[in-house]
């Protein structure tokens, strides 16, 4: 190894070692798969009910969005970011949500008809050191477009992506009009821990959105700097990105 190397190893351990103690923020990215025709019922719980309960169990509520296109079940789709204080206390807060007397009523009353989520997946995630932090708000020209982006790396290779985002490519996202949102790692081992890079960035519309990474790609300075890095070999094996549209009680806009 590099001695040049070493803090940026000493460092992305003493994360995970952190995450896996339990220690400090965690963020927590839940998708909910709505009964057919049911996205409505789901939406609505969620901004008359669900999220004060939530704020009464210490979870902090970023964002709330719908997927935008029929590859990623729009119109069947909720996508949303918590912060808890940490992972231990996800576990305590999702408890006392549980057990909470409105909660167990709201949904009695909302499932009169049937079950309004079929299906939930829970992805948490710890911020990368060069995450901006991450914070509601509305930006420029709200309500933005925003991009769920998820990067998966060779055995080995992750450390590398992160040296390349930490810097420069984020320049070139913002340089090109692209507006930082986070940057994360999942947590554990089954939803990807080592090998995964997580980010969300929005932008002022769809079509700038493919404005900007037309932008981006035809860039000399990443052409040159993908070149560069990828010597050894790319440093990605799989690109998942999703479009999403933040609901109108997104406290993220």
């Amino acid at each position: 190894m590099n001695i040049l190397q070493l803090p940026l190893v000493l460092t992305l351990a003493t994360a995970a070692v952190a995450s896996a103690a339990g220690i400090g923020p965690v963020y927590e990215l839940r998708t909910y798969t709505a009964a057919p025709g049911r996205l409505g019922d789901v939406l609505e719980r969620f901004k008359d009910h669900t999220i004060g309960i939530f704020s009464r169990h210490g979870m902090v509520t970023v964002g709330f969005w719908v997927p935008m296109d029929a590859k990623d079940a729009a119109g069947d789709k909720l996508v949303y970011l918590l912060r808890h204080p940490s992972r231990d206390a996800a576990v305590g807060n999702w408890a006392a949500f549980h057990a909470d007397p409105e909660w167990q009523s709201v949904s009695k009353a909302s499932e009169a008809h049937g079950k309004i989520v079929v299906h939930t997946e829970s992805v948490f995630l710890a911020a990368a050191d060069f995450s901006p932090e991450v914070a509601a708000g509305s930006g420029p020209g709200a309500p933005r477009v925003f991009e769920l982006r998820i990067y998966t790396a060779p055995e080995g290779k992750l450390a590398e992506l992160d040296a390349r985002f930490r810097s420069p490519e984020r320049s070139y996202f913002v340089r090109h009009g692209m507006m930082e949102v986070g940057y994360f790692h999942p947590t554990d081992a089954a939803n990807g821990a080592g090998r995964t890079l997580v980010y969300m960035l929005a932008h002022a519309s769809r079509e700038a959105a493919a404005a900007s990474w037309a932008g981006f790609r035809a860039d000399p300075d990443w052409i040159a700097l993908k070149a560069a890095t990828e010597g050894n070999g790319a440093l990605t094996t799989k690109t998942v990105s999703i479009y999403l549209a933040p609901t109108d009680f997104s406290p993220l806009k």
